[in-house]
């Protein structure tokens, strides 16, 4: 588990962008069982890709997209285990993955990016990307 001085920056980069942390697997459950609407699910962590392209992706698709999801959540992998085992409760069949994106609508899962699409891609081509996926189900 990471020290939560390391790790705060990386939380408040998607907070301060309006994302509900959920840090308990209850807060996870409250908020997408029996959910009607969409969330965006950011599975966060400390890896370079993170920080280089998911996190700013998903940030300027949110800001510049016409539609956008309801309800904007992140779990923190690696800090927040117990909500980030939970999140990925509702994110199978995907095998864990960490950072990705999952968008529900009415807590049903439509829409899931994993690692191995965010790795190599600019944060450019993932804000396309998610603006893409708001447009189908936002």
């Amino acid at each position: 588990m990471y020290p939560e001085h390391l790790v705060a920056p990386m939380r408040a980069e998607l907070s301060q962008q309006g994302f509900e942390e959920l840090k308990t697997a209850d807060a996870v459950d409250n908020h997408l069982k029996d959910h009607e609407g969409t969330t965006l699910m950011v599975i966060n962590s400390v890896c370079g890709c993170a920080a280089g392209t998911a996190r700013p992706g998903v940030i300027a698709a949110v800001n510049y997209s016409d539609k956008k999801p309801d309800h904007l959540t992140t779990v923190f992998a690696g800090v927040d285990q117990e909500a980030t085992a939970k999140a990925r409760e509702y994110t199978l069949p995907f095998p864990p993955s960490s950072p990705s994106v999952a968008l529900f609508k009415n807590g049903e899962l439509v829409h899931f990016v994993e690692r191995h699409h965010i790795e190599g891609r600019s944060a450019q081509m993932i804000a396309n990307h998610m603006v893409e996926v708001f447009k189908e189900f936002c």
